[in-house]
């Protein structure tokens, strides 16, 4: 899959659909993302149209024939889709297996069980880290809040102590670790091998959730002092359920795609030869569709049937996970859409040159890029699958390890700085019934500790590997 993306973008790259010259580009760029932002935030419309939208107006200030310009945007709407759109999908399915059947709750209960005092918020960090592999962002917060509010109720702990690690593990996750949609579109447009970012992602995330997490939280319950909202308590899953899946088979399940990977990615640095057997099998294991495939088929058993689920359970929990993320899917594929046109207009020669005059290192200037479409958007997503297309070319001379690093580097970058035009953080907001003020303090200052630790330590691993 990331080959042939491979070769796409380098073809697409050499035969931009305009002349236009730096200047003009830059302003096209831009006006492209200025349009973007004022429709999401002025005008709230749907990040999905705000990028269709934003994608024409780029083509059209850069110059670009309007039929051209659509073509691009579709061209890479129906790539991006057709590249991560199904690995989506099983991750969804995954995600309401481990919620409906109780999975995630038999995980939290299990751990807490073992875990008391100090050791308290490293034990959300775990949990949240665990849960929140295969989990959306907001559907790993709309699980893990309750658990929050109730330990920090029994053990008569500071709701930010506990709060603020279990966030940092889901946000972590979530920006920096595939199979989340953003490192899965940052993974595809950029061509960088995924078992090798994946095992690199884990390298950053740990350190990074450390400070984010456990150890800024002594900070945050300082700043921040607020009573654990007990109406905002719902009733857990399994509580309905007579029984649940075992501890040791739900997180078997929930990891088995990550270790196909990293098994993967393990071979092919040790064996390093594409017609040898052992290789060529784990390759196909290894992919993203069969390791998801395989987790989704055998969480069927461990997660369904184990919580009792007969046949029709089953089968509606699975179509009641695909329904959610069609939003999540048309923006992702918008965002291809608006990648694809950013590189055939000629945007990526135009980073080239803006890179070597200035100096800047690639990895650094993904990051700002990501950073500056974050703060304006608000979307960690749209901020990644921007950045991602414009740096697209950086990575065509990169050696396996640091094409990598530039996807880390945009995932990190992604998650700086939350503000009031991000839904995360009015859904932190309201789940712990915290001020504007008090949210900042907490949410925006992790997400930004996230953030720059990260590309902190993708910066010390590319002088190293």
């Amino acid at each position: 899959m990331t080959s042939l993306n491979v070769e796409m973008l380098a073809a697409d790259a050499t035969e931009p659909i305009t002349s236009a010259g730096n200047a003009q580009l830059g302003i096209a760029v831009l006006a492209g993302i200025a349009v973007i932002v004022l429709l999401i935030t002025r005008f709230k419309l749907h990040a999905f149209l705000a990028l269709t939208i934003g994608s024409l107006a780029l083509g059209a200030f850069a110059g670009a024939p309007l039929d051209a310009a659509i073509a691009s945007f579709t061209k890479g709407l129906g790539s991006t889709v057709a590249g991560v759109g199904v690995l989506i999908a099983l991750g969804a399915i995954l995600g309401k297996l481990l919620a409906d059947s109780g999975g995630a709750d038999q995980i939290v209960d299990t751990i807490l069980a073992r875990a008391g005092g100090r050791a308290m918020p490293w034990a959300m960090v775990l949990i949240a880290s665990v849960i929140g592999l295969p989990l959306f962002f907001e559907v790993g917060i709309v699980l893990l809040i309750p658990v929050v509010l109730m330990v920090a109720k029994r053990g008569d702990y500071s709701l930010m102590r506990i709060g603020v690690p279990a966030l940092a593990g889901l946000s972590v996750m979530h920006g920096l670790i595939p199979p989340h949609p953003g490192p899965l579109v940052a993974i595809d447009a950029i061509g960088a091998n995924l078992g090798v970012t994946l095992a690199l992602g884990i390298v950053v995330a740990i350190p990074t959730v450390i400070i984010a997490g456990p150890l800024f939280s002594r900070y945050a319950a300082r700043w921040v002092d607020v009573p654990v909202p007990e109406r905002m308590i719902p009733q857990r899953v399994s509580d309905d359920l007579e029984r649940r899946p075992g501890f040791g088979a739900t997180v078997a399940t929930v990891l088995l795609p990550v270790v196909l990977m990293l098994v993967k990615a393990l071979v092919d640095i040790v064996v390093d030869d594409p017609e040898n057997r052992v290789q060529r099998v784990t390759d196909v294991i290894g992919s993203p569709l069969i390791a998801l495939l395989a987790a989704v088929l055998v969480g069927l058993f461990t997660l369904g049937r184990a919580a009792g689920f007969g046949k029709e359970r089953i089968s509606s929990t699975v179509e009641t996970s695909l329904a959610p993320i069609a939003g999540v899917l048309l923006i992702v594929g918008a965002g291809g859409g608006f990648k694809q046109t950013l590189i055939d207009v000629g945007v990526g020669g135009m980073i080239l040159d803006f890179s070597e005059d200035w100096a800047i290192p690639a990895l650094l200037l993904a990051w700002l890029i990501a950073v500056a479409i974050r703060l304006a958007t608000g979307s960690a997503t749209v901020a990644t699958i921007s950045a991602a297309g414009l740096v697209a070319p950086l990575a065509a001379d990169m050696s396996t390890s640091h094409a990598a690093l530039l996807v880390l580097a945009i995932g990190a970058g992604s998650l700086f700085f939350s503000h009031v035009n991000d839904a995360g953080f009015w859904l932190v907001k309201e789940y712990f019934r915290m001020s504007v003020g008090q949210t900042v303090k907490t949410w925006s200052v992790m997400e930004t500790i996230i953030s720059v630790v990260g590309i902190v330590f993708v910066l010390l691993l590319s002088l190293v590997l």
